[in-house]
């Protein structure tokens, strides 16, 4: 999973995010905090339809009232957002409801909910200035995973091509990368090596 961050992109966040799709990326997380439901529309649009045409899923994060409009397969909360059930209530049964969670009871809280994923972390060091928790370790994920059950979860934070295989091992669904990819040089090549990455450890 691509999360987007136009600070962090070097360039266009659309055709970095269609460069991060050609090296294999199969889910994008369009997460742009700052900006109000109007412009990230505007934003999010381009994204929209490079995901579709990859096929591709598109998650818009938090903001419900863009993901209708953007045609999005699902929303990400976090603990600030609306609940699961206002969610589902908004968007319908078929959209995916994904949470944040980072620790355990969070993640007893989003399975409760009816979350259809989680995100767990800061599973390494990274540099996004609103994660001030420490890091949770691969030992955490894998306690997360047990303690999840059916419900899939995303490895997120610090996540890069050298550690996607360690993490792929505690059961992970996935991992979720931003500056890995959208701080590269080279989108696609920087998408494929995480994603060869995570397949050597199938």
């Amino acid at each position: 999973m691509l999360v987007t961050d136009r600070g962090t992109c070097r360039g266009d966040l659309a055709a970095a995010v269609v460069r991060a799709l050609a090296g294999g990326v199969t889910a994008v997380m369009l997460r742009e905090k700052d900006l109000a439901t109007g412009d990230l529309l505007g934003i999010g649009a381009p994204v929209a339809a490079a995901c579709r045409a990859a096929g591709a899923l598109f998650i818009v994060n938090h903001e419900l009232g863009a993901a209708s409009p953007l045609g999005a397969d699902g929303v990400h909360l976090g603990f600030r957002s609306a609940s699961v059930a206002e969610a589902r209530a908004m968007m319908g049964e078929d959209v995916l409801i994904g949470r944040s969670t980072h620790d355990p009871d969070e993640i007893d809280r989003a399975v409760l909910e009816g979350a259809d994923y989680v995100t767990f972390g800061p599973v390494h060091e990274t540099q996004k200035r609103e994660f001030r928790l420490e890091p949770r370790g691969a030992a955490a994920l894998g306690e997360a995973v047990v303690r999840a059950g059916p419900v899939p979860v995303i490895a997120l934070g610090g996540i890069t091509a050298v550690s996607a295989a360690g993490l792929r091992r505690t059961g992970a669904a996935g991992v979720a990368c931003i500056r890995e990819i959208l701080a590269s040089d080279d989108e696609r090549a920087a998408a494929r090596a995480v994603v060869v990455a995570w397949e050597s450890a199938a």
